[in-house]
This record gives structure tokens, sequence and C-alpha cells, in this order.
């Protein structure tokens, strides 16, 4: 399994560790170290590398791994090595990150969060699930000490995400009335659909509900939007992913002399590999909020966020799977108000907060939120998890009560990529 480890630029003795995943599935989390919230940039024109000022590691230490195997840079040549479902994901990244915490004793005991984007959104709440349960277990030594997850604009319940589909084009302009009714007359068979899937785990049955989703839920919108870019309302779609610019990734990590210093060998890179995406179709209609209820009542804490110029995992899906999740503190949430977030006196967005949980819309940005609002990511990131320092508290974390612990200029990230170092 593939990596980078990048040390806390500012005050690395007390930072807290973070773990990155990126979706697809079967997308790499190179994308999100070169473009969203890493260290560096790369120039196009030489394929140089430029320090960014707002990467994730200017205080904290930020683990990304390629993942599920054969994702990116991670590789086997064994067919039982394909992962199908989280089950296989979250063992995997549980073996990666007690190899990794053996490798590196300085950061164990520190305070550890799971983060990742849109199909992170199955990922983090189970690998968080997995870690929580083999730390209190026993089962990993020395434990984790989980503290938290983030998930950015992710696919959590598909079957509430479907239906919001709909809403969210009628709120943008993207459909009128007319249409939007016809899509909420067909989505009760959507949603049946997917919880069918959930409740039996047939894997034909849960292919065929996420196909009826697509063409009862996503299709007609997109039929009538030729062109756009589904990751953000406000562009058009250029290039395989939709961005244009992510094109010379393909080029800077696919040159002789980065791949040697690597240490991948004769190893391509690409962005998404759709051999693993298609090997995880089966496990797409499932639902991972259902691990939240367990791990808040713990007191680890739970953000979820979202750009509100996405349109594929939207800010208005998450919140409505958000505001049902029956949790401890659901009452309190139900007449909770959300709050203004400010960044050096600037809306960036707005919180709403109970004891360990938060939802976050992030105003301006599109699915990738580091990559469209890097400076406000950054500054809901650290006021996440530098809140409370221990699972358990009931303090409450909110947009007008985070703290922002400033960061210390000056430190450069260390970089550590592949297992062999």
């Amino acid at each position: 399994m593939f990596f980078f480890y990048f040390q806390a630029r500012s005050d690395p003795e007390n930072a807290p560790v973070v773990l990155w995943m990126t979706g697809g599935p079967g997308c790499s989390s190179e994308l999100a170290v070169f473009f969203e919230n890493g260290p560096w940039t790369i120039n196009p024109d030489d394929l140089s590398l430029t320090e960014t000022k707002h990467g994730w590691d200017t205080n904290h230490h930020m683990i990304f791994v390629d993942q599920p195997i054969n994702t990116g840079f991670s590789y086997s040549a064994d067919s039982r090595d394909s992962c199908y479902d989280e089950t296989c994901v979250s063992n995997d990244m549980l073996d990666f990150l007690s190899e990794f915490f053996k490798a590196r004793p300085e950061l164990q005991g520190r305070p550890f969060f799971v983060t990742g984007e849109s199909y992170a959104g199955h990922y983090v709440p189970a690998v968080a699930s997995r870690v929580f349960h083999a730390s209190k277990s026993g089962e990993v030594e020395p434990p984790i000490n989980l503290q938290g997850l983030a998930i950015g604009n992710g696919l959590t319940d598909p079957a509430i995400q479907y239906g919001a589909y709909s809403d969210y084009a009628l709120m943008n302009g993207l459909i009128g009335q007319a249409l939007h009714d016809r899509l909420k007359m067909l989505y009760p068979s959507c949603r049946l659909a997917l919880e069918v899937c959930d409740g039996l785990d047939f894997a034909f049955e849960c292919l065929l509900a996420v196909q009826w989703c697509q063409m009862s839920q996503f299709a007609p919108i997109m039929l009538v939007n030729g062109g756009m870019n589904v990751y953000d309302i406000r562009k058009e779609c250029e290039g395989p992913l939709c961005y244009r610019e992510f094109e010379v990734l393909d080029k800077y990590l696919n040159q002789d002399d980065v791949r040697e210093k690597l240490g991948v060998g004769d190893l391509r890179w690409e962005a998404c590999n759709m051999e693993v995406h298609s090997e995880m179709m089966s496990d797409w209609g499932h639902n991972y909020d259902i691990v939240l209820p367990e791990m808040l009542a713990a007191g680890v804490r739970v953000m979820i966020y979202a750009g509100d110029q996405d349109f594929i995992c939207n800010y208005v899906g998450n919140q409505q799977w958000v505001d049902v999740l029956p949790w401890h503190g659901a009452k309190r949430w139900a007449v909770a108000e959300d709050e203004p977030w400010t960044v050096e006196g600037v809306a960036a967005g707005t919180v709403k907060s109970v004891g360990p949980f938060s939802f976050v819309r992030v105003f301006k940005a599109g699915h990738m939120v580091p990559m469209d609002q890097a400076k406000n990511a950054l500054d809901m990131i650290t006021r996440f998890t530098h809140g409370p320092t221990s699972a358990g508290t009931s303090k409450r974390v909110s947009g007008a009560t985070w703290q922002l612990r400033r960061a210390m200029p000056g430190k450069d990230a260390v970089l550590f990529a592949g297992a062999e170092q």
C-alpha cells in the first residue's frame, strides 16, 4: 500500500495525525496531495513543485494512502487482495495503520483523525469504526488514539442522498418544477431498492438498485444539463475527470526520475483505476452512517462538510441524512440552528453543531473543498482537530467556539513515500 507521509510544518511534537483517503472508488490520493490539501502544487510549464500555503500538513501530520489495493501506486499480483466491500477496505487499512505506527513510534498515542471525500463517505466511517473497535478490544497494539472523523462531500447514505438530486437541482435552477415532481414520483422505488440492497447484501440486487437510481434520479438531470461539471455546477466538464488541469499529474508522476525517487519501480500511475471501481460497485448502494451513533456516544468527534457548488454528493443530500441520524443527541440536533462561520472576517460557510457532531456547509466550493477554498478548508479542519482533546468530552465545537491554533512559519514538511522507507 503506497502512501505519502508529511510531517507537520508547525509544532510537530504536538500535532495530531490525520489520515486522508480519496474516493472514486479507485481514485488515487495523489490527487489530493497535489491539488487539494497536500504541501505542493505542480507548475505545468516545467513540472517543478511549489509549496502550498494552506496544506493540511501546516499543523497536522498527514498520511495520504492509495487504497483499495491497485489504486494509484498501491499494487498486488494476487487477485485475492482485491477489495469488493468495506470489510476488506477497513481490514487492509487497519493493517496499514498498525504497521505505520510501529514504524513511526514517535506518533503513537497522538490524536488520530480519519478523513476523506466523495466515496470516502463509505471508507471513512468503515475505517474509523474498525480502528475504534480494534483499539478498544486490544486487537491492535498499541491502540490507535481515534479522536474523530471528517467526511467531505461524501456518499454515505445513498438511499437518502439519491432523493436529494432533484431537490438540489431545483434549488439551483438546473431543472424546473415539473421534472422535479416526476423524479420525486420515481424516488420511492429507488429508495426501496437501496434499502433491500442494504438489508440483504446481494451483490446482483445492489448493482441493479444503483443502476435504477442512476437512471431514475441522476440521468434525467444530466440530460438537460449536458456538459455540466457534476463536481462544480459553475463549470463545464473538461477532460476525463472533468478537470483538465489534473492531466499534469500523469506527466509528473510518470517521469522515470520521480518514480525512482518514490521507490515504485516501473509501476505506471493513473488517477483512477476503473477495474478497482468496477470491483467496488456492489458496495456502492450500502449505508455507512449506521456505524456513527456508537462512536458519537463514545465521544468520537464527527464532522460532515460539503461544498455547496457540488452536485454529485451535494450538501442537501448530506444534510438530509445527517438530520435524521438516530444518535444520542438527535433531539438537541433537531432544534439547533446553523451558525455563521467566518475566516478573517469573511463569510466562509455555516456550521451546525451539537456535542461531538457537526455539519459544515462551505460557501463557493465544489466537490473538492480544499482545492476550491484552501484557506477556509485549513481553518475548518484545524478548528475541528484542535478542539476537545479527548474522546468522551461533551464540549461544544461550533462555528462560534472553534479555536484555531496559529501555524508557525518556516518549518519544512518532511516527506516519506513508499512502504520501504
